[in-house]
């Protein structure tokens, strides 16, 4: 067994044991603020597929259409940390890549299906060129992206709430949203009857390959690897490091503009978020439970939407609260993170694998020598 399917095993023993653990946390606590612990364990494990003892082919629509804008997310982030770079504006770039497209939506439609093309285009255009802001500050001041890219949230939060609510406001509604935007800007329902699942989710695929390709298969993903595992090595091998970094940024930017294009257009009338959705949060997690491979990103999306779904629905009809899906995301998270997780293992896995190298290598001299 080569040395790089050892690694493979190991990263999905490690994730499976950390995904353990989570769960295990989890049903401690459930155990602990549960009268019925349980009917609560069926509601989060079973019930998010399963009602009445039946597959429920409408929750498994739902879940995927959950899972929507965190892959987007989970492949933006994925592109960055990559490159070693921990830009977390993915979330203020979620909210203005949807305020966007649906303003765009509104006063710029042709009447024509391409109107939905175009908000979509223009909503990631306008955050791949935001995330250029922290990834000029990175790579002409040396200032932490991370410290940046935390203050753009909340910048771009305010000035979508400001023009929200004092520039493109319909007045006639109860509260506080845009004008509806073109029918054509609408995002089309994937199956008939759900709302929900629209054709953003096979775009996510769709960018999930794309993404999968530039990766692994280019030359501007080679760099961007490379820069993540030495940025000092590839400087000195005559890599473009800054013109590598900013283009990472502003791939992340524009994968999150269209989580929220694709997610406002798709399942809302009008713009009316009034606070940042969270999705860019969920996408660091997705990106963690992926390690930063792309293919893996709509696997490890759909899980977090299984859980949140199956924590909802304890807890409506059961007594354990629904902020229960942070604190196994925390967990999961904190083992994913911890580089000395399972580290002994890995090292046994390392040791094996030269032991069979050098046996190999033996068996081969052994065998030129008999041939002379």
């Amino acid at each position: 067994m080569s040395n790089s399917k050892r690694m493979l095993i190991f990263e999905l023993i490690r994730g499976a044991a950390a995904i353990g653990v989570a769960m295990l946390v989890a049903l401690i606590f459930i155990f602990i603020c549960s009268d019925e612990p349980m009917e609560a364990l069926r509601y989060m494990l079973v019930a998010p597929l399963f009602t009445n003892g039946s597959f429920s082919l409408n929750s498994l629509y739902i879940m995927l259409a959950n899972s929507t804008p965190i892959i987007f997310t989970g492949l933006a982030v994925c592109v960055m940390f990559s490159a070693n770079q921990f830009n977390l504006a993915g979330e203020g770039a979620v909210m203005l890549g949807g305020f966007v497209a649906a303003l765009t939506g509104i006063y710029f439609s042709t009447g024509t299906y391409a109107d939905v093309f175009i908000a979509v285009f223009v909503g990631s255009a306008v955050c791949a060129v935001l995330m250029i802001i922290p990834a000029l500050i990175k790579v002409k001041l040396n200032a932490s992206e991370m410290v940046s890219s935390l203050m753009i949230n909340y910048i771009i939060m305010y000035v979508v709430l400001h023009y929200l609510n004092n520039v493109f406001a319909d007045g006639s509604k109860g509260s506080v949203m845009t004008f509806p935007f073109a029918a054509t800007a609408r995002v089309p329902a994937l199956v008939a009857g759900s709302s929900k699942l629209t054709w953003g989710f096979v775009v996510a695929l769709i960018c999930t390959v794309i993404i999968a390709f530039f990766m692994y298969r280019t030359r501007w993903g080679y760099s961007i690897r490379m820069i993540g595992i030495n940025q000092n090595f590839a400087k000195y091998s005559g890599m473009k490091v800054a013109s590598v970094i900013v283009l990472s940024q502003i791939i992340g930017g524009f994968l999150s503009g269209m989580a929220g294009a694709v997610e406002v257009l798709g399942r809302y009338d009008t713009f009316l978020w009034r606070d940042l959705p969270g999705f860019g949060w969920t996408g660091v997690t997705v990106a963690i439970l992926a390690k930063n491979n792309p293919i893996f990103i709509p696997i490890a999306a759909f899980f977090i939407s299984y859980l949140q779904r199956g924590f909802t629905l304890m807890a409506t009809y059961c007594d354990v609260p629904s902020e229960m899906v942070d604190i196994i995301q925390a967990v999961i998270f904190l083992f994913f993170a911890a580089e000395k997780f399972l580290s002994g293992y890995r090292q046994k896995l390392v040791v094996a694998a030269a032991k069979e190298e050098l046996a190999q290598k033996a068996a081969q001299t052994a065998t030129e020598g008999g041939n002379k």
